[in-house]
């Protein structure tokens, strides 16, 4: 029988600002809406007041607010969580399996996705630690921050109050590290061996916390998963210093008087920054609300050079198979005749030698699978991973490990692992997901990714013993480990395709309607699919 345990006294944790109450259940204690900061709209974070007595960490605290309602959409692919939000959102919950001080035992960090706009550190039900916590030994953390007009809107050209607007997001999540240092040790965690992770858009914060020289020492290895970004991703896009001024237009507020931008309810706020995104968007201008390169973010390493500390962080830079991809069939993959695969192939390629070229390299690239999944096939998340692990073996000192998941998903005739699907198993949480709990199949996948960021955030090295030797990339040679039931390690295994798909003129941007607002917020939403 599970032992529950919530009393009084027991189980209770001693923080730099006080004691926290939290609860026991089967063998992980838990410790939920940990306040690590607080700040006034649009300034940087500071650290929060001490308090008296026990404060309850019972519930999970309140998550950024967003600017538009989701749509729930195929949840049995990604489960959602659905939260309450206040601005007053910078909490965090922690997993453990001891609260023994000293126990050192591997500190996990997650950055939720959803862009630098979306998302929460609870949304996903997989995101929750407990089970990596039990399995794997070792203190798991989640993170809520500002996000989108709360986090990144620049109003740098206003004073020195807002001098770093564009990146109060970013410097939430390096209060968060600073948080972790100084507590960790207390939920028996080792704060000198702390792993950042982040997926799609958390992954890119990840990225920015080794550019930026305050979180320097805070972390000490990283893992992005589908969260690389390009040039290419941001191409056509303005910086939010233009939103700031159109938002004070819709609210009629002079610049001279840009600290009644504070003042602003909430809600009012978000239908200000809704309307102002209409607006230029009329004008054919996309907004992005994401970090700025200045003082303080030393920009993306896609485009600048990787920052003398991250280049002493070992990395694991991972993808999945068909990312954002939409194909749809008829029928089962397996039910189509080799004829009819390839007619597919030549609708999509438009001629019969380019199309014979792909599948025979589709084949090169993952031998024995159905050739309809390259279809779907991911260039542009891919790529940018594989140039990731490349530029970052050639700047740093550190390995850079590279990965894709291929595993094709009992669901639709047979899909393409998609954005997201690679986290139940990298959190060991299949077993909370209808579509995941697949008996020795998810033992199989979760035995491959969770065991590979288990030892990789003991000891720098995913490899283990569910996956044949994984070595680390080169400036020149990509290796890669292809997940899947039957798991495979090659060098530069698929870049011939890549680079063949790209040559066809057929890689697309699926962020690039992101930014935009094509409904005037006048005429009311009905809001939007998730897309993480």
């Amino acid at each position: 029988m599970s032992t529950f345990i919530c009393s009084n006294d027991y189980p209770v944790v001693e923080t730099c600002k006080g004691k926290l109450r939290g609860f026991f259940y089967k063998d992980v204690f838990a410790f939920y809406g940990i306040p690590y900061a607080q700040a006034k709209r649009f300034e940087m974070p500071e650290e929060v007041p001490a308090w008296e007595g026990t404060k309850d960490a019972l519930s999970f605290g309140y998550i950024c607010p967003i600017l538009s309602n989701p749509r729930p959409s195929a949840e049995v692919r990604v489960t959602h969580r659905f939260w309450p939000d206040s601005e007053d959102c910078q909490n965090l919950n922690v997993w453990t399996p001891t609260i023994e001080k000293g126990a050192k035992k591997p500190v996990i960090v997650w950055f939720h996705g959803g862009g630098f706009a979306n998302g929460s550190a609870i949304e996903q039900v997989c995101y929750d630690g407990d089970n990596l916590a039990r399995y794997g030994d070792a203190v798991v953390v989640t993170v809520n921050h500002r996000l989108n007009v709360f986090g990144y809107l620049d109003l740098s050209a206003y004073g020195e109050k807002y001098h770093n607007s564009a990146n109060v997001g970013v410097a939430d999540l390096v209060a968060s590290l600073k948080w972790v240092h100084d507590n960790i040790s207390a939920f028996g965690g080792d704060p000198d061996n702390v792993t950042i992770m982040g997926q799609s858009g958390g992954g890119m914060k990840v990225t920015c916390m080794g550019q930026i020289p305050a979180a320097a020492g805070l972390f000490h290895k990283a893992v992005i998963l589908s969260g690389v970004s390009s040039p290419e991703m941001s191409e056509g896009r303005t910086g939010s210093a233009v939103l700031a001024e159109e938002i004070m237009k819709v609210l009629r507020i002079d610049t001279k008087d840009v600290d009644d931008l504070q003042k602003v309810p909430t809600v009012l706020l978000i239908r200000a920054t809704n309307k102002a995104l209409y607006n230029l968007s009329k004008q054919g201008i996309v907004i992005s609300l994401e970090p700025k390169q200045n003082d303080y973010f030393l920009g993306d390493p896609a485009v600048v050079p990787f920052s003398d500390y991250f280049r002493t962080v070992p990395l694991w830079v991972n993808s999945c198979i068909s990312e954002m991809g939409r194909a749809q069939f008829d029928k089962d993959k397996d039910a189509y005749t080799e004829e009819e695969r390839r007619a597919f192939y030549v609708e999509k390629y438009g001629d019969e030698a380019k199309a014979d070229k792909a599948i025979e390299l589709f084949k090169k690239a993952y031998p024995g699978k159905n050739i309809l999944y390259g279809i779907d096939i991911d260039v542009l998340t891919r790529r940018s991973s594989a140039r990731y692990a490349a530029k970052k073996a050639a700047e740093s000192t550190a390995p850079a490990y590279n990965g894709v998941l291929a595993f094709a998903f009992p669901i639709d005739g047979g899909k393409g692992a998609w954005h997201c699907s690679d986290l139940p198993f990298v959190f060991h949480n299949t077993e909370k997901l209808p579509l995941y709990d697949m008996g020795e199949t998810s033992d199989c996948l979760q035995a491959q990714m969770s065991g590979a960021l288990l030892n990789f955030a003991r000891t720098g090295n995913p490899n283990n013993d569910a996956i044949p030797e994984w070595k680390p990339s080169t400036p020149d040679t990509v290796n890669t480990m292809v997940f899947d039931t039957v798991p495979y390690a090659a060098d530069n295994y698929d870049k011939e395709l890549l680079e063949y798909i790209d040559a066809c003129g057929l890689v697309t941007n699926p962020f690039a309607v992101m930014g935009r607002m094509v409904k005037d917020p006048d005429e009311g939403s009905d809001g939007r699919e998730w897309l993480y």
